[in-house]
């Protein structure tokens, strides 16, 4: 459940974020046509700003839908909170250890098998080896790998990639888990248990921030929303308050 809004459960603090993308002018057709361009110094580009001055703050506790159309910035304003991406301006400040679920098999070799990724992905989010031979089981449970678990990833499907990022990253209970669309990968069965798995983390008292196009998601599993427009906030407020404008 939230806490009350107050600097001691103040999770993460985004502070006039700007990002700032450079974007060739006139697309070439080929590397050749660019690298030419390049050296002649004909190259142009212009500035595109994905966002501008975004300001928030997110409590312990908070369950913080972000919605908006495609382009809207979702996507850019959680890989800065996760430090993916560094912003052009603004500060952004974290407490506590983050699980960022973001690009789908980001993390993962995909010429090696299911069960050495198990370890390798659980590294790169910092998990202990040990700690992961402990729980080896209860991922691969979680997942319903278990004919497929010594198969190349490059042999998966799409969902069958997102089982095992999702059982992995989940394993614990991070003190803030990022997801980006995530649960609207997989078949029906394993989406139901990944709701029941992230309700379970909520009620543990997780922060999460959570991007979906899915507004029956955001209203179920929200307490606050942010819509973003344009790269700003277009709207803050309640889940009440912001997914019926949001929807007109």
């Amino acid at each position: 459940m939230p806490q009350e809004n107050t600097d001691n459960n103040l999770m993460i603090r985004v502070k006039d974020v700007s990002m700032r993308f450079r974007m060739e002018e006139d697309r070439s057709g080929s590397l050749k046509e660019t690298v030419t361009k390049f050296l002649s110094r004909r190259l142009t580009f212009r500035d595109f700003y994905a966002l501008h001055d975004v300001s928030f703050d997110v409590y312990r506790g908070d369950v913080l839908g972000i919605v908006g159309r495609n382009g809207a910035g979702k996507s850019t304003i959680l890989k800065i909170i996760s430090g993916i991406l560094k912003p052009t301006a603004g500060t952004v400040t974290r407490r506590g250890s983050i699980v960022p679920m973001l690009e789908l098999g980001s993390g993962f070799d995909f010429d090696l098998s299911g069960r050495e990724n198990i370890f390798l992905n659980g590294a790169i989010l910092g998990y202990e080896k040990q700690f992961l031979y402990d729980r080896y089981q209860e991922i691969l449970d979680f997942s319903e790998l278990h004919a497929f678990i010594d198969m190349p990833l490059r042999n998966y499907s799409s969902g069958m990639v997102m089982r095992l990022a999702f059982s992995i990253a989940t394993v614990v209970e991070p003190e803030i888990l990022i997801v980006d669309e995530i649960l609207a990968v997989g078949d029906e069965n394993f989406q139901k248990k990944s709701y029941a798995k992230m309700t379970e983390l909520m009620g543990g008292g997780t922060t999460v921030l959570f991007v979906s196009h899915d507004m029956n998601q955001i209203r179920r599993m929200c307490n606050r929303v942010i819509w973003l427009e344009n790269g700003t906030v277009r709207m803050e407020g309640t889940t009440d308050e912001v997914c019926p404008k949001y929807l007109i």
